[in-house]
């Protein structure tokens, strides 16, 4: 990084830096400027990492079972040669196999990684990354990889910064998170003249990745794309390492569990040959052939398919959610969907609309409108030009202590479909001044001196102004104070939270544009007013002013210290101007969103940094909050040393009786103990109200510590540690950058999508449980008996080892994967969530069904038809018990093989054929086969499932009917009847579980039901 030694961006002057990039800070670049420099610099993104083409194409090859498969593949060459005497054509052609299988699961590992990169391509192209940018005099808003050097970029709290910039002004409270690049935890203060030579130390250079967390600023472009700071490190640095998610584990525990399985089979075979047959039948299996038999078994018992199905099923997951208008910025997010429990929503912007307008303003301590303010105004300008008026006085500060812009695109369009620059607040107040006069006007009588922006610590905005114009004091201020202000006075203006500023409220601007000491009587109306607009879910916000004579300011506002000179001005002597009454009214569709998710045992709680009233009623007309005002608690009924069994189980009493509600403020949050965070945990229904970030904080990490699975929304800059800390962090996309990049998941839409989120999430653990459930009947367990019954009692080996391949890697490998297409069950969101803990994927009712149920069903079957077969053709069964490979001597040798390769066939067939019926009856758990019908209903259906029925019939055709194939493999054709025989016992699986289901459904609480799997 030495090269970045000889960058001066951060030392010279920002006059210097305008001429160098010949740049202009009134009007930006012009669009021919843009074009060249697009041209030289090309799109403000970074060069790819470089691929490692030969770590990936291993990773092909050996990720998920293939090493174990080109293992078994060079063993079973060797027991062709040398160990073959004489060599068998039947190993070799099983060892090609393998191999076949081998390249064609490593062809199908690219093509599924290429699959799943072009899906989270799409989705990451998909988040917002717009920038807000001066160009030919006009802001416009641009994509981050439009960015050339010389751009002139406006930024405010909640943005990354999407290149390297020149800071050029600074609010005095602007600071950076830079711990993506330097690992420092603390934000640092911004400053437009350079603190470092070291351009890597310096303030005045904001770096592309970090963000604003506070304040806002210009600054001009002066690095983009791979000439950043963040660029050059991102091409010495590999990409980080991720770890295993969740069902990862849980597969890799299911892996070990088989493969555990899977050895003890290996060595008791191995045992049982070492310990009797070799020295008692030493004729009967011999080492090539033990070998085949224990490449088999374990082949055998690996589902090859599963680590395919899973990549498979997390993709086109996350591909419909990307539909649903719902991002996934990691596959692991769509798998932890599932598990969520308790889901803390934000409320403006997630719960409501987010189009805040004002419907209500105080005029003195009179209750207004803002039709009736525009009235008076007409009123006063007709009357003389009264310009003192207290209506005017709101119209100014509203105007003035606002950091909302309209956008210059907009201006001749209504003023209610005008765009805003700003947060949802600021344009409602932006709007309810230019209502009552232009804005733009006000800003022109007074000239901004410092500004201190909203944060949900403080709950307010401060900006001070210096007189620009006489004019401008008849607007902002009473008679006697417009007469007495001193040019070089500062105005100070203030708007935030009424239970945070009117206590610092000394005087109020009366009706008549006087200004009058505020009295008891008059705090009480205006409290009532407040009180009274809060209970209707409105956002109440206060705005007054300050005069503050030049004697009285100890520094400047041009200095670093004046934030704590303003800080010290606003705890007293403030002017109350106004209240404003802001409505926001709840997303239509947030009732029946709220309904679903509790159906589907997930709890939703309200945090917000909103008054406790507002929030209370916008909870109750979202259904958040489902009793009345009379029966929610607050903090009085969480008892501090309430501790034991006793007190546990007379809450979940009372919470089946009804849901119980409460409303806490984040003030009392903290003063919280143990036994009361207990009891809060407990409620179905509540509301954090006036939250910080650090409160939020707490509350996810206090449900997580009781073993809760934690979905937090939230869009704005205060969301984001939260954001982080929660199991799953959900932003929208119309939140703030920073939200965005600590969530897990982008919701574009609107806060309903959750619901298909949730859905799908289950979705996906559903469907690998029944992919596993598929696998194993035929795939191991069915197959692994054959090897046992010959060395245990000495009978034929009814499936050969080359069968038993195919089944595992050709006729179940195509329906275990088209699983993961299987829509939705009805009662999915219907269900309690999982529990990550002890809901496992494989769990013991799962291994009941698949190997007790239909394992055991499709092995005696099996046995049956194949020595059913031989005893038609002349063979009893008598004949073959424990006779360790001697051929009974009434039979001739060459018509006994070609009748054991007939029944080895059967036995194949009769797995295939059973195993189509199998795929139907386990593509529900509880649901019948007629409530979720596989083809003929849009919202069941799983077209694929019959190619992959032809599939497996047509690998069936193939090894077993083809001459050559026949000679060498030991296959043989079979029987018609053997292929409708399995059939009808297939059916016979089928309606065996829609029985089993049935009484399911019947007893929920019944035996059946607590083995359901």
């Amino acid at each position: 990084m030495a090269h970045l030694a000889d960058l001066d961006w951060h030392i010279v002057a920002p006059e210097e830096v305008f001429k160098r990039l010949s740049t202009s800070p009134t009007e930006g670049l012009s669009a021919d400027q843009v074009k060249r420099r697009l041209t030289e610099y090309g799109k403000n993104m970074p060069s790819p990492p470089p691929t490692h083409y030969t770590k990936q194409i291993l990773g092909y090859f050996f990720k998920g079972f293939g090493s174990i498969l080109l293992i078994g593949a060079i063993l079973v060459f060797i027991t062709w040669k040398p160990l073959g005497e004489p060599p068998s054509q039947a190993n070799l052609a099983l060892g090609i196999v393998l191999v076949a299988v081998f390249i064609i699961q490593a062809a199908f590992n690219a093509w599924q990684d290429w699959s799943s990169s072009r899906v989270m391509a799409s989705i990451t192209s998909m988040l917002p990354d717009d920038c807000l940018l001066l160009r030919e005099s006009a802001q416009i808003t641009t994509a981050a990889s439009e960015l050339v050097p010389g751009d002139i970029l406006c930024f405010k709290a909640g943005n990354k910064l999407p290149a390297d910039v020149r800071f050029v002004e600074l609010t005095s409270d602007a600071k950076f998170d830079r711990s993506i690049l330097t690992g420092e935890s603390l934000p640092l203060p911004g400053r437009v003249e350079s603190t470092d030579d070291n351009y890597l130390e310096t303030r005045s250079i904001g770096l592309q990745g970090t963000h604003c967390i506070s304040g806002s600023g210009v600054g001009v472009v002066v690095s983009t794309g791979d000439r950043t700071v963040f660029g050059r490190i991102a091409k010495l640095t590999n990409e980080p390492k991720t770890g295993m998610t969740t069902l990862e584990r849980e597969i890799l525990r299911f892996v070990i569990i088989i493969s555990s399985i899977m050895l003890s089979m290996i060595i008791l075979v191995v045992i049982v040959w070492a310990a009797w047959l070799r020295v008692d039948h030493p004729d009967y299996i011999n080492v090539p052939t033990l070998i085949v038999d224990c490449v088999s078994v374990a082949i055998a018992f690996i589902p090859e398919g599963l680590p395919i199905a899973l990549t498979a099923s997390l993709t086109i997951t996350a591909n419909l959610m990307k539909k649903n208008k719902v991002l996934c910025k990691s596959l692991k997010t769509v798998e932890t969907l599932g598990a969520v429990s308790v889901i803390c929503s934000d409320k403006t912007g997630t719960l409501t609309k987010n189009k805040m307008y004002v419907t209500d303003c105080t005029v003195g301590a009179q209750e207004s409108t803002p039709q009736a303010a525009r009235d008076t105004i007409v009123a006063n300008q007709q009357n003389a030009g009264v310009r003192s008026h207290a209506v005017n006085q709101l119209r100014t500060i509203a105007g003035l202590c606002n950091a909302g812009e309209f956008d210059a695109a907009s201006r001749d369009v209504p003023l209610h479909e005008r765009t805003v620059h700003g947060d949802a607040t600021d344009q409602a107040i932006l709007r309810f001044s230019e209502g009552l006069g232009p804005v733009a006007e006000l800003r022109r009588l007074w000239t901004k001196t410092f500004e201190l922006a909203f944060n949900s610590k403080n709950k307010f905005m401060v900006r001070t102004f210096a007189l620009a114009a006489p004019a401008g004091r008849d607007l902002a201020l009473s008679s006697s104070e417009a007469t007495a202000i001193e040019p070089a006075s500062t105005l100070l203006t203030i708007k935030g939270a009424p239970d945070i500023l009117i206590g610092r409220c000394t005087h109020f601007v009366a009706e008549t544009g006087e200004t009058c000491l505020l009295d008891d009587t008059t705090r009480k109306t205006l409290d009532n007013i407040k009180n009274q607009w809060s209970a209707q879910g409105k956002r109440v916000i206060l705005l007054a002013r300050k005069v503050i004579m030049k004697q009285a300011l100890r520094v400047s506002p041009q200095v670093d210290e004046f934030e704590g000179e303003v800080m010290d001005q606003v705890r007293s002597g403030l002017t109350l101007v106004g209240l404003v009454g802001i409505v926001d009214p709840p997303r239509d569709e947030i009732p029946e969103v709220v309904r679903i998710l509790r159906r589907a045992g997930i709890r939703i709680f309200m945090v917000t940094g909103d008054f406790a009233l507002t929030a209370q009623t916008i909870a109750m007309q979202c259904g958040i909050v489902s009793n009345p005002s009379s029966r929610v608690d607050n903090i009085s009924a969480l008892e501090r040393d309430k501790i034991g069994q006793a007190d546990t189980t007379n809450i979940a009493v009372a919470a089946d009786a009804a849901p119980r509600s409460i409303v806490i403020n984040g003030a009392d949050l903290m003063a919280l103990n143990e036994p009361q965070w207990e009891q809060l945990a407990r409620y179905e229904e509540i509301v954090f109200a006036r939250t910080t970030p650090e409160q939020k904080l707490r509350i996810v990490r206090e449900f997580q510590a009781r073993n809760e699975v934690v979905g937090m929304t939230g869009d704005g800059v205060n969301d984001a540690p939260s954001l982080k800390a929660a199991d799953i962090g959900i932003a929208l996309g119309s939140g703030s950058q920073i939200a965005i990049e600590a969530a897990d998941m982008v919701l574009l839409d609107s806060f309903s999508a959750v619901v298909a989120a949730v859905q799908y999430g289950r979705v996906v653990f559903d469907n690998l449980k029944k992919t596993i459930t598929y696998l194993l009947p035929a795939g191991s367990f069915s197959e692994f008996w054959p090897v046992m019954t010959s060395v245990l009692f000495g009978l034929p080996q009814v499936l050969s080892s080359f069968l038993m391949i195919i089944i595992c890697c050709f006729t179940d490998i195509a329906a275990a994967t088209v699983m993961v297409y299987e829509a939705p069950e009805a009662d999915v969101l219907l269900r309690k969530p999982r529990n990550l803990k002890t809901d496992k994927l494989v769990d013991w009712q799962l291994i009941l069904q698949a190997y007790g149920f239909i394992g055991v069903f499709e092995t005696l079957s099996s046995f049956a038809m194949s020595y059913w077969y031989l005893q038609r053709s002349g063979i009893p069964f008598s004949a073959l018990w424990f006779q360790f490979g001697a051929t009974p001597s009434n039979i001739d040798p060459d018509y006994f093989t070609a009748r054991i390769n007939e029944a080895s066939s059967i036995y194949f067939v009769n797995l295939v054929v059973m195993q189509w019926f199998t795929l139907m009856a386990i593509r529900t758990r509880r649901l019948s086969i007629f409530q979720h019908p596989p083809a003929f209903n849009k919202q069941t259906q799983n077209l694929y499932l019959f190619p992959a029925i032809g599939f497996a019939l047509c690998m069936a055709i193939f090894w077993l009917y083809i001459p050559a194939l026949q000679n060498v493999l030991s296959t043989s054709n079979v029987p018609a009847e053997h292929f409708f025989l399995p059939a009808a016992l297939g059916l016979g699986v089928l309606l065996l579980d829609e029985a089993r289901k049935y009484a399911v459904r019947r007893w929920p609480r019944g035996l059946l039901a607590k083995c359901a799997w």
